[in-house]
């Protein structure tokens, strides 16, 4: 699987869970480490999704927010942040499905060759999927092919990005467990 596919497989698993969130629980807290914001809430945390998606085009074309950052203030949630959300996951994979990308992804973090900046953004987006629907009790599952590409494209450097803060330490998978409960313990997201 190539690493695009990778992360639209990842992306297409956000949108699934973004789109059975309740706006009830939108006032909600969620876990501090999921973001930078004082007092995340999930509607924080949906925000900070739009804005990332919003940037999958110019990101993958080789752009830079130190270059100017088109969005920095302007409402991506709007009235029905889920639809507002569904529109700006339709351009990312729009984007992505065009096939055109630099050779450079330039994070706020580092710049990184193509490949292993879409292993950067499929692993925020599947990890992120399966931890709000973990918190809310949202029905969910990394799909056969999200595990294959995740075990290709990130497993192999876990111990490395580990070190950098990008995963918690690895936990011991229960007796049986199936192979996403393998990949959830080997990156350290699992909970019972």
């Amino acid at each position: 699987m190539s690493p695009a596919t990778l992360f639209l497989h990842a992306d297409a698993a956000l949108r699934e869970v973004v789109d059975q969130l309740d706006s009830a629980d939108f006032s909600a807290s969620v876990p501090k480490e999921w973001s930078q914001l004082k007092s995340p809430t999930l509607l924080g945390i949906l925000g900070r999704h739009a804005y990332d998606e919003a940037w999958v085009p110019d990101v993958i074309a080789g752009r830079a927010a130190a270059d100017g950052d088109p969005f920095a203030d302007v409402d991506l949630r709007g009235d029905d942040p889920i639809a507002s959300y569904d529109a700006l996951n339709d351009k990312a994979q729009a984007a992505v499905r065009a096939g055109d990308f630099a050779d450079t992804f330039h994070f706020t973090y580092g710049d990184y060759p193509a490949d292993e900046g879409f292993a950067h953004l499929a692993t925020y987006r599947a990890f992120q999927a399966w931890s709000i629907a973990k918190e809310f009790g949202i029905p969910f599952h990394l799909s056969s092919e999200l595990i294959e590409g995740m075990n290709e494209h990130v497993t192999p450097h876990a111990d490395e990005w580990r070190q950098w803060g990008v995963f918690p330490p690895a936990i011991d998978p229960p007796a049986g467990a199936d192979d996403e409960t393998v990949l959830l313990c080997t990156l350290g997201f699992w909970k019972p």
